[in-house]
């Protein structure tokens, strides 16, 4: 039996290594930054679009039934490629299995048609509202567009199920590089050694069937559009008419100019300088480290990240209720951020601390985003011991921060109702944001020594960490080194930090409830606590998940592996999930201003 060396094996399935940026792997961390802005924006515009149009019923209408479609899918189309664009910049995550690619470019290429079919239906409807406005109710009716939706997803779904399919039956002998950060088809194409005329044939046919098909359509909904317009006799008329037009047109543009210039970039731009290439289309530079399982330096080892043990089997379907989670998390944190921005009447201390909150814990769930889906989707376990200090970091900022911010709550609501008439004076904008550039420099001095102190540490032991994120007292157990100073530096940050805040927020609220008790009237007493209720489910969102963890890794060393796992990870997602929830529920201006 003759073994395939690693550049000429026949494989099936195979493992493919996703790359990155040619010439600027040093900057990966810097480069993260615009495209986690991207994502942020795009998860939490498109989140918010649903959600509003689902709930204001003023909005229940057929153009705003296919907005919703197109916001769905550009959700769909961020979260394919979130993990592994994500994972290869932060984490160097750079492994793919075969069927997750598949997985994952099935996804990619299904919501691209269905965005391209969104598109058409939505130029119909602009189409039919112009040209023919007395029948534009009779036609485009819920049943129609409920049958369009179905059309949509079948339509895309019967294009690429084959075209995908037909990757099972080729040999893959070539590199396993894949030059770009997701799954891409033309990509994984190359790398066979066996005909691919068939596969080039069959997808030609389906983009021409789909997006060709699709763009002629939509050209000629508007040559129709224009022709109409053009026949109204008041140019005020004409104005307004294809004014409607103008939103549609512009989500034509940035659909199909990206697409038609990664074409001719991939079929013309071969010469072009490789940056060019990944500028279009994010094309990445394979950089593969072989690591050992033994006691080396810190700085190479590689870790290994395990999900949730026990039940790896079921880690896809895991991941749904981890997404939805995700999704409300982003969603839901980024709405009251929005909505706080751009409310000038809520630009009171009360709500600038929520903001500070709402910050928080969109840091919290992207700092754990990467490595629990990557191992969920794609069993993307390897983490560097640098990029396992760094996730570390953040996990432990944002939850030290989160600690600061609900005590300034606490502080806050003291000063509301203790000292209701010196409360805009005690808390000026000048104060909060004194307040909140010593809560991020607290979280950074009292965190970076304890992180940093892993570095000197020696690690001869088993690299796997039972968690799916990097948690201190994991990485500390693998050491073979003496740990007690690193102990000792945890404690003291853990004690000075929550510690301290739950202390003082106790007795913040032991002075409230005494001036409360001082209230004559039980309809102001019930009024003036009314206000703390927020922040006290907030409070207990935080708390009552960090005192559970603690209980069990201290006390429940006999439980399964998979139950410290699943409360370490509502611990660190229940605070981001629940307190937009509490927060538009209780507070009467949010849920106000959301239902506007």
């Amino acid at each position: 039996l003759i073994t395939p060396s690693f550049n000429q094996s026949i494989f099936d399935p195979a493992i493919f290594f996703l790359t990155g940026i040619p010439g600027l792997e040093i900057s990966h961390a810097w480069i993260s930054i615009p495209f986690c802005c991207l994502y942020a924006i795009a998860i939490s515009g498109n989140g918010m679009i649903l959600f509003v149009i689902i709930t204001e019923s003023s909005l229940h209408e057929p153009m705003y039934y296919f907005l919703s479609m197109l916001s769905f899918t550009d959700l769909g189309l961020c979260l394919s490629t979130l993990v592994t664009m994500l994972g290869i910049f932060w984490l160097n995550v750079r492994e793919i299995s075969f069927d997750a690619c598949i997985g994952q470019m099935f996804f990619i290429h299904g919501f691209t048609f269905m965005e391209s079919s969104v598109l058409l239906a939505m130029a119909f409807d602009r189409f039919i509202a112009i040209c023919n406005p007395l029948r534009y109710a009779t036609i485009l009716t819920n049943s129609r567009i409920i049958k369009v939706g179905f059309a949509i997803v079948i339509r895309g779904t019967m294009a690429l199920v084959p075209l995908l399919l037909l990757l099972k039956r080729l040999s893959f002998c070539h590199s396993h590089v894949l030059h770009h950060s997701y799954c891409f088809h033309p990509d994984v194409m190359k790398l066979s050694c066996s005909d691919t005329r068939i596969n080039s044939a069959f997808g030609l046919a389906i983009v021409i069937s789909t997006a060709g098909l699709d763009s002629i359509l939509i050209l000629l909904s508007y040559i129709l559009i224009i022709r109409s317009v053009l026949s109204i006799a008041s140019p005020e008329e004409r104005k307004k008419a294809f004014g409607t037009c103008v939103s549609h047109i512009s989500a034509v543009a940035i659909f199909y100019i990206p697409m038609i210039s990664l074409s001719l970039v991939h079929r013309f731009g071969k010469h072009a300088p490789p940056l060019v290439h990944t500028l279009i289309a994010n094309i990445l530079q394979f950089e593969f480290k072989m690591s050992t399982l033994q006691n080396t330096t810190a700085s190479s080892i590689i870790f290994l990240l395990t999900g949730v043990p026990g039940l790896e089997a079921f880690h896809t379907w895991i991941s749904i209720p981890f997404c939805l989670l995700y999704v409300t998390a982003l969603s839901g944190n980024g709405l009251i951020l929005f909505i706080i921005i751009t409310q000038p009447s809520l630009h009171e201390p009360m709500y600038y601390f929520l903001s500070m909150l709402s910050t928080t814990d969109l840091g919290l769930s992207i700092s754990t985003l990467a490595t629990m889906l990557g191992i969920f989707w794609f069993n993307a376990r390897e983490i560097g011991f640098n990029a396992c200090l760094s996730q570390m970091f953040f996990i432990q900022l944002f939850t030290v921060m989160e600690s600061s911010v609900l005590l300034a709550m606490a502080f806050d609501r003291f000063v509301a109702i203790s000292n209701p008439l010196r409360y805009a004076s005690i808390l000026t904008d000048l104060k909060i944001a004194q307040i909140g550039a010593a809560i991020i420099t607290r979280g950074t001095v009292t965190l970076f020594p304890m992180v940093m102190l892993l570095k000197r540490l020696s690690y001869c032991r088993s690299h796997v960490l039972h968690h799916s994120y990097c948690f201190h007292p994991d990485v500390m157990k693998l050491s073979c080194t003496d740990t007690r100073i690193n102990s000792a530096v945890g404690l003291t940050a853990l004690i000075t930090t929550a510690g301290v805040d739950s202390v003082f927020i106790v007795l913040s609220y032991v002075l409230i409830i005494k001036t409360v008790l001082c209230i004559a009237s039980p309809e102001e007493r019930k009024k003036a606590f009314s206000t703390c209720i927020s922040h006290i489910g907030a409070v207990a969102v935080f708390y009552i998940p960090l005192i559970s963890l603690s209980f069990v890794h201290r006390f429940g060393k006999q439980a399964p592996a998979y139950v410290h796992t699943l409360i370490a990870n509502a611990y660190l997602l229940i605070p981001p999930v629940m307190n937009p929830i509490i927060y538009s529920v209780k507070t009467k201006q949010i849920r106000k201003t959301m239902l506007q």
